[in-house]
């Protein structure tokens, strides 16, 4: 196990809003108060304003919600950061993905199995954390299946989730122990 470069706080150390969300959290997910939350917390005014973003994009944005885990996971998966894919795979069961999609996400857009969509989905979110940008053929693969509004959120989707695989990566943040 690693040590966390910043521990998660407690009541004090995150703060009462970001302690008792933390718990709600936990209990929502099955598992222990999320240490993102305790973490992150310990910088109030940022968490607050962080959490309220966040929340737009998942679980409160217009993409489905399965495409939104597919697209996490994917970028969990390309950033090596274990604790959004802990996270993210316990959701994805939630939103619909089966085990062998779970499996699969790994494997990327050319894997056998992705609809039209998905494939397009993946492969530009592989594209942004590669180039940070998408070439024409790659947006109008993703603008065929996602209109204007749809298109901006899921840049900001991927970009979100990169940011916060830095932020758990960097802090050394290990995945929440399931409640027993």
């Amino acid at each position: 196990m690693t040590v966390p470069r910043i521990a998660p706080g407690g009541i004090t150390g995150a703060g009462p809003f970001a302690w008792t969300l933390a718990r709600i959290g936990g209990l929502v997910t099955g598992t222990e108060p999320p240490k993102l939350f305790l973490t992150m917390g310990r910088q109030h005014r940022l968490f607050r304003g962080w959490l309220r973003f966040a929340g737009r994009l998942m679980p409160g944005g217009a993409l489905p919600r399965r495409d939104t885990e597919l697209v996490i996971l994917r970028v969990a998966h390309l950033r090596g950061c274990a604790y959004e894919t802990a996270h993210h795979r316990r959701l994805g069961r939630r939103a619909g993905l089966t085990p062998d999609e779970l499996r699969r996400v790994e494997a990327g857009p050319d894997a056998a199995g992705w609809t039209p969509r998905e494939r397009a989905l993946l492969a530009a979110a592989d594209a942004l954390l590669a180039a940070h940008d998408l070439d024409d053929q790659a947006w109008d693969a993703l603008r065929g299946h996602l209109d204007e509004p749809a298109a901006i959120e899921f840049l900001l989707l991927v970009g979100h989730y990169d940011m916060l695989a830095t932020f758990l990566t960097t802090l050394r943040i290990e995945p929440d122990r399931v409640r027993r």
